[in-house]
């Protein structure tokens, strides 16, 4: 790492901007030059914790692999473990957490603390995170979606990137953020059904006490309908905003800013 390096963040945030597929390729080039020049990490990101399909440039190409170089071995292949979004404790904690932080076995470190992280598991955090410390940029989108970037040392045994996270997360994130949301805009399908979608007052209403814990027949009963008007409800709201169960239901919703709508 250039100790001398000093990159214009205006120059970067465009480089690292576009509008269409072709510019995929050369904005993660961009992207991954400009971390390397100014940390010295290697960078891993994804759109979309929750998918199984990597990011990738207009011919296909997987970014991971032929930009980012993760094709050492299989450990290093992370965008082929579908079970990572559910069990790497750095997906678990994007989803409780909107500023950059950085993660070892030992914890999370914020600059502002946060007490929905300290409940989550780090137990085999190596194995489970593939990395020994990762400083990482939650990146939520529209819809719900939610995209991360993580930075990792080039050493596999370096579990401690507190000076990377101190002189570095701010500019990281802003990077990570215009690069994602350019690849969000570029590749996401149309989705005028969930951006026009209007709950309905009742389906907000069956959605709070959702949201709560309760039951249908327990909704049925605090709003005078029956448990099958509840469902019917519940079933609206899942198709408009494109949910394939209760969860992503509420979720949803939750991020679109219904649920706080009725009181």
């Amino acid at each position: 790492m250039s100790k001398h390096f000093d990159p214009s963040l205006a120059e970067t945030i465009t480089s690292v901007r576009f509008f269409d597929a072709e510019g995929i390729r050369p904005a993660a080039e961009a992207f991954r030059n400009f971390v390397r020049e100014l940390s010295g990490l290697r960078t891993a990101v994804s759109h979309n914790i929750s998918s199984r399909d990597p990011m990738r440039d207009s011919s296909g190409a997987v970014l991971a692999s032929e930009v980012f170089g993760f094709q050492e071995d299989e450990d290093a292949r992370w965008w082929q473990s579908p079970q990572l979004a559910l069990s790497s404790p750095l997906t678990g904690a994007c989803r409780v957490e909107v500023e950059p932080f950085w993660c070892n076995a030992q914890g999370y470190h914020t600059r502002i603390p946060n007490p929905l992280l300290d409940s989550l598991d780090l137990s085999e955090f190596r194995t489970r995170a593939l990395t020994a410390a990762a400083l990482v940029v939650p990146i939520h989108l529209p819809f719900g979606q939610i995209g991360a970037a993580s930075f990792l040392s080039a050493d596999p045994a370096q579990d401690d990137l507190s000076h990377a996270f101190a002189n570095f997360s701010d500019a990281l994130a802003i990077i990570a953020r215009v690069f994602v949301h350019s690849y969000f805009a570029v590749t996401a399908q149309p989705r005028r059904d969930i951006a026009g979608a209007a709950l309905t007052k009742r389906e907000v209403e069956c959605l709070r006490w959702a949201a709560a814990g309760k039951t249908n027949e327990e909704i049925g009963l605090i709003l005078g309908l029956q448990r099958t008007t509840v469902r019917f409800h519940i079933r609206a709201a899942s198709r408009k905003l494109d949910a394939v169960n209760r969860d992503q239901t509420l979720f949803k919703a939750a991020q679109l800013g219904y649920l706080g709508m009725i009181r």
